[in-house]
């Protein structure tokens, strides 16, 4: 069995409830990440996407298959060193802030959880890193715009230096305009930091833009495994992929 030095999944299956009331929500999957790449998941909502990250992440309650990181296979926890080199970025920026934290707050947490001790030099880096000056630093959530808050979520997962950032769907509750932003961010960021991406989407424009290679996801399972060229070519083999590769061009 093979284990890379960035993501691989074989023969992962994730699954809720038991029995009769047993629902399958990811069926056979797998896939490999190198260190450094990007790999984007994409399919329509409840297609299995944002379960791999659960999986991956610990979250999900029931799975079985092969799932690696970093060449350590994973057992059904996951303890502090797995947090300390994966993060995720979640969808939502209003949600993922504690309202009565200021931005401060939630970096100094983040290091402190880590046992970082260059707290003041490290906040004061990585606000600049996301495109935030010092003036954010003692704001609270409710006085950033969704995209500012986004940049402090992302500033919250990479002050600790992960190695791998998994993004579930991290632009869909931005406008259009600060979304373009945010991608180029993601972009940027992982090129100067040489970081693994793990992207959910149902957008293939937005994976098109952000990773190297995308698997497309329909009723749990992976049907088809496509290069960016493949996709901006519209080169696919399965009807529901050249179906999203249609909807994704009348949309631009």
């Amino acid at each position: 069995m093979s284990t890379g030095d960035g993501i691989e999944l074989e023969h992962v299956n994730v699954w809720f409830g038991e029995g009769k009331e047993r629902v399958d929500a990811v069926i056979d999957a797998g896939f490999t990440i190198p260190l450094g790449k990007s790999f984007g998941l994409v399919g329509e909502s409840g297609s299995g996407k944002s379960t791999i990250l659960r999986a991956i992440t610990g979250l999900a309650p029931s799975w079985s298959g092969m799932i690696s990181v970093l060449g350590n296979i994973l057992g059904r926890e996951r303890d502090k060193e797995f947090y300390r080199t994966v993060q995720m970025v979640f969808q939502d920026p209003y949600a993922s802030l504690h309202p009565r934290q200021t931005v401060d707050h939630v970096l100094s947490e983040a290091l402190s959880l880590h046992g970082f001790k260059d707290v003041n030099d490290r906040i004061i880096q990585i606000l600049d890193d996301v495109g935030l000056n010092q003036s954010f630093r003692f704001r609270w959530p409710h006085q950033l715009s969704g995209g500012q808050r986004q940049r402090v979520a992302i500033a919250r997962a990479l002050i600790i230096e992960p190695t791998i950032l998994l993004l579930d769907e991290p632009t869909s509750a931005l406008d259009v305009s600060v979304q373009a932003e945010i991608l180029n961010l993601l972009t940027r960021l992982r090129a100067e930091r040489k970081l693994t991406y793990l992207m959910v989407s149902h957008d293939l424009a937005v994976v098109g833009h952000m990773c190297s290679k995308i698997a497309v996801m329909n009723g749990g399972e992976i049907i088809e495994i496509l290069t960016v060229e493949d996709l901006r070519a519209l080169k696919a083999s399965q009807p529901y992929t050249r179906q999203l590769l249609d909807a994704s061009v009348q949309e631009c």
